[in-house]
């Protein structure tokens, strides 16, 4: 499925389209990066699958801060709903090297590369290893991800990530839903 926008307008049909395919390919796990946990919510309902909402890190706006609010996070867990904050680990501290020293290093040229299906299917990538390194997913297996261009999710895709030192074994299996790039 190809959506002419990106961002929250697609967010209800990213999630079915994501649990239709977990349905139909027998997948137990989703991945779903979410600021403010909206998104991550719209699998509330869906106990039968392990679901991980991956907030974004302490310190991505304001150092020793986080988007996400107390209310939101308990309703989530209170869900089942596992949380993940940590650092992302295409950009994290190679960031921070290469906004202090200037120039582009491997793991910025590995999420550019990315960004070139859109920038939901490089964070699709980027939260699931995460996810798998945090052992909240199982090794060696599908899963689906979702995340999206800026706000609510428009991107999810068939995925066997693999751990960040080993991220160059990740394999796509299938891109489910994205937004047409513009020409």
């Amino acid at each position: 499925m190809y959506f002419n926008k990106t961002g929250s307008t697609n967010s209800i049909s990213t999630v079915n389209i994501a649990l239709e395919a977990a349905k139909t390919r027998e997948i137990n796990n989703i991945v779903i990066a979410s600021n403010t946990g909206e998104s991550a919510m719209l699998l509330a309902g869906e106990e039968q699958i392990n679901r991980v909402w991956v907030t974004l890190a302490y310190g991505y706006s304001k150092p020793g801060k986080n988007h996400f609010n107390k209310e939101m996070l308990n309703r989530a867990k209170n869900c089942g709903i596992k949380v993940l904050t940590t650092t992302h680990i295409l950009s994290g501290a190679e960031r921070g090297i290469s906004t202090l020293f200037g120039g582009a290093y491997p793991v910025e040229i590995i999420a550019n590369t990315l960004r070139m299906f859109g920038q939901g299917v490089k964070v699709c990538v980027e939260i699931s290893a995460m996810a798998l390194d945090a052992g909240l997913i199982p090794y060696g297996v599908p899963i689906i991800a979702i995340a999206g261009t800026d706000k609510g999710v428009d991107t999810s895709i068939v995925i066997t990530p693999a751990h960040a030192n080993k991220i160059f074994d990740t394999k796509i299996h299938e891109i489910l839903c994205k937004p047409l790039l513009k020409c």
